[in-house]
């Protein structure tokens, strides 16, 4: 049987960083975190161990995300005081910020959440991976592509 409390203590921060990757919106990001505790501890018997329990909570909180998403149809909108590290770190123009987002917005997947997750989510390679049930050098090169996409469309 699972200590629920100390679940929620170890993996709330990393939850919270990857809804926040999603919704950018630190208010939105913690509610569905909560939601996804609540979730996950209502549904707890379901959980067969087959996944690190931090992937299936990042899981369940993506689905709940997606759910609000569609239910209250809002798109994510950029906010002009997100650092974009190792991209175009130079950048102070807000038309520019505006592009950058703009394309990142237009990559397709996985590469546009896995750069979501790693640049806002703050999250590691080997989590990233984790999530997609992938390898860490797949998480690695996955990002790098995303990067050199968002690059070349900037030329």
């Amino acid at each position: 049987m699972l200590d629920f409390e100390k679940v929620y203590l170890d993996y709330f921060t990393d939850v919270y960083r990857y809804v926040y990757s999603l919704c950018l919106d630190h208010h939105l990001a913690e509610e569905i975190t909560q939601e996804t505790f609540f979730k996950a501890l209502s549904k707890i018997e379901q959980y067969r161990g087959e996944a690190k329990i931090q992937v299936w909570l990042c899981q369940i909180a993506k689905n709940l995300y997606f759910a609000n998403l569609k239910e209250s149809q809002k798109h994510l909108e950029f906010n002009e005081e997100i650092y974009y590290p190792n991209i175009e770190t130079s950048l102070v123009d807000s038309d520019k910020v505006q592009t950058i987002h703009r394309f990142l917005h237009q990559l397709e997947e996985p590469y546009k959440e896995v750069f979501l997750l790693k640049t806002f989510g703050e999250l590691s390679h080997l989590q990233v991976a984790e999530i997609f049930g992938k390898t860490e050098n797949w998480a690695r090169v996955t990002y790098y592509r995303a990067r050199m996409k968002i690059k070349e469309k900037m030329k």
